[in-house]
């Protein structure tokens, strides 16, 4: 399974967008900079963000974009569905998948059933928050 770009740089923004909070709204421009992002490539990501009511977006000379949902709120998850599809790492795991007639004989489904299994709860298990908190050896 891979991650693609737009999956990583959807979480990097909201990572950017989380540790900015206190900021209110963060132009696209400050994100694309520090998050080394070209503004094209964000102008196709924050759409999907803004829809999926993560973020939310204003217009204009004090304009851009801020966090609406808390951090702890935001399973990496649901923001990788949001942006991947569906996490199934083979074809007849997959949501709209039509069911495979090998199912009943095959010898793998059950292990890549299991890895899907994992998959899903390792992201489900974290969310934005965890992401930016300091690691526990930089408090040491």
């Amino acid at each position: 399974m891979l991650i693609s770009t737009r999956g990583r740089y959807a979480l990097r923004v909201l990572v950017d967008l989380a540790e900015h909070a206190d900021s209110g709204y963060v132009p696209m421009k400050e994100i694309a900079e520090r998050q080394e992002i070209s503004l094209k490539y964000l102008e196709r990501i924050l759409p999907v963000l803004t829809k999926s009511g993560i973020i939310e977006g204003l217009q204009g000379k004090t304009g851009g974009y801020r966090l609406i949902k808390a951090p702890e709120d935001c399973r990496i998850g649901d923001i990788l569905r949001l942006t991947e599809g569906d996490l199934a790492p083979v074809a007849c795991l997959e949501c709209d998948a039509r069911p495979c007639k090998r199912t009943a004989e095959c010898r793998t489904y059950p292990m890549w059933t299991e890895f899907y299994r994992v998959i899903n709860a390792f992201f489900d298990e974290r969310t934005l928050a965890d992401l930016i908190r300091p690691n526990c050896s930089d408090c040491c």
